[in-house]
């Protein structure tokens, strides 16, 4: 088994790498991102994630769920950091500082086979989401329900940004994550042999009275322009939310869970 490696300077090789998984850019090169916090690190563990490089700040990691979480990275072959506080806090995002991060191998799955999708299970598209803490919020929703996957669809902003991890409080690690690219999923969306559901300005139908055939799949458009009118047009039901005041349109993650909940609500028992 390999032994923690010791580091107190903050111009280490290691410290750069991993502080550099801050830009997209990197994390897009590296195929890496950075989760940080003892309970984020042991929902990977237990969703078989291993990681990369672990890092933990000497003296917090002698004793119970850090130590475990120590030990798993080394029976698994990774390379773990005991690093001082000050390398640590270069490291770590300066709010809500963490004793111990992992860095992780992204994981895209494939998109889903439309013939081969089975009748209970229910996905999620999002069409061009820009925002991160929307996205990670979204993906911790899909996670409470039973989502079978989240279908990233055209240019989105990254899964895998420490923002995006944050809010998925662990998600990350147990939903499926689809990148695709809008023409890839407008077949698959024709394709699709359930209801293919979207929410619309125009619509005429309360999401709360449509009835949906399984598999559904949901389609959820960007924050502000929403639905394009190519996806709408694959929609086979498209729902409204109605609202008693004088805006127009719920926050989207709000909006996601609710027509979540609403559609995968048969399959959910206390």
């Amino acid at each position: 088994m390999n032994a923690p490696k010791p580091i107190t300077s903050l111009t280490n090789d290691r410290v750069k790498a991993i502080r550099a998984l801050e830009m997209r850019k990197v994390r897009k090169e590296t195929g890496l991102f950075v989760a940080e916090g003892i309970s984020l690190l042991v929902t990977a563990r237990d969703n078989g994630f291993v990681p990369e490089t672990l890092v933990y700040q000497a003296g917090t990691a002698a004793t119970g769920i850090a130590r475990g979480l120590v030990t798993h990275a080394l029976n698994a072959g990774s390379e773990v950091l005991e690093v001082s506080e000050a390398v640590l806090a270069k490291l770590a995002s300066k709010d809500n500082p963490q004793t111990v991060l992992g860095v992780f191998r992204q994981r895209f799955a494939d998109p889903p086979g439309a013939s081969r999708v089975r009748a209970d299970t229910t996905w999620l598209a999002l069409e061009e989401i820009r925002d991160p803490g929307n996205l990670g919020t979204i993906i911790r929703t899909a996670d409470a329900v039973g989502c079978a996957g989240v279908i990233l669809v055209g240019t989105t902003c990254d899964p895998y940004s420490l923002e995006t991890i944050r809010a998925t409080m662990g998600s990350i690690f147990a939903v499926p994550i689809v990148k695709i690219e809008r023409p890839a999923f407008l077949d698959l969306a024709k394709a699709w042999p359930g209801d293919v559901i979207g929410t619309h300005l125009d619509a005429r139908d309360d999401f709360r009275a449509s009835s949906y055939r399984g598999p559904q799949l949901i389609v959820m458009g960007s924050e502000g322009p929403g639905l394009s009118s190519g996806a709408a047009a694959v929609c086979t039901k498209l729902v409204k939310i109605p609202m008693a005041g004088k805006l127009d349109s719920l926050n989207l993650a709000i909006a996601t869970a609710l027509v979540l909940y609403q559609v995968r609500g048969p399959q959910l028992k206390l």
